[in-house]
């Protein structure tokens, strides 16, 4: 069984039974406020194991499916370590994505947020840097290659995230994506130059 898919399993495990748990779900959520004040540091890994509902849960896992499998076969080809390399982007990738939450809120007790989000944006774009002229699909209707879609992406995660206009933490996303490229640099530098041969190879017509 893949790493992926036991990731799959356990989040969506972890989520449902949240949901029966309300006051256990809520001990787990991403709260700037408790990790700052009562060091609760925990909630920066186990927030990222927690989804809204089932839609929430099903687009990040499918997602995290469709993509994590060829960024885990990328990375053991690469290194003996490839699976632990692979654990620790996505953990971290929890973790990093959402830092800037923390500060911004730790003064606020009510905030919380919860979901994948920021560790799959995070195996996404370091997809996209194994191939970035693979077609991304939004809701299977709009396909890009891999590299317009991931700068489209930040864009709109960027635009959004100044907005502030709905619930959704854009940030988490923006910074998810950042964690992926920059590690995937640091396991091997030599994927800049294959990005940019595979970039050599586009052609709009």
């Amino acid at each position: 069984m893949s790493t992926t898919l036991i990731i799959i399993i356990v989040t969506s495990i972890i989520s449902i039974w949240a949901w029966s748990n309300p006051e256990k779900q809520k001990a787990l959520l991403m709260n700037p406020y408790q990790i700052v004040h009562n060091n609760q540091y925990y909630r920066l890994v186990t927030s990222g194991f927690l989804h809204a509902d089932y839609v929430h849960l099903i687009f990040n896992m499918l997602t995290l499916f469709f993509f994590g499998g060829i960024v885990e076969a990328y990375f053991n080809n690469l290194s003996e370590y490839g699976t632990l390399l692979y654990i620790i982007m996505y953990i971290v990738g929890i973790v990093v994505s959402d830092l800037s939450t923390v500060v911004k809120y730790k003064h606020s007790p009510h905030y919380n947020a919860l979901g994948a989000s920021g560790a799959v944006s995070a195996v996404v774009f370091s997809s996209i840097l194994f191939n970035p002229l693979n077609e991304l699909c939004l809701y299977g209707l709009l396909c890009l290659p891999g590299f317009i879609f991931g700068a489209i992406y930040i864009l709109y995660s960027y635009y959004q995230g100044k907005r502030m206009s709905d619930n959704i933490n854009h940030d988490a996303h923006l910074y998810g994506a950042a964690f992926g490229i920059v590690f995937t640099i640091a396991v091997w530098p030599g994927v800049i130059p294959h990005f940019i041969d595979q970039l050599s190879q586009f052609s709009l017509f």
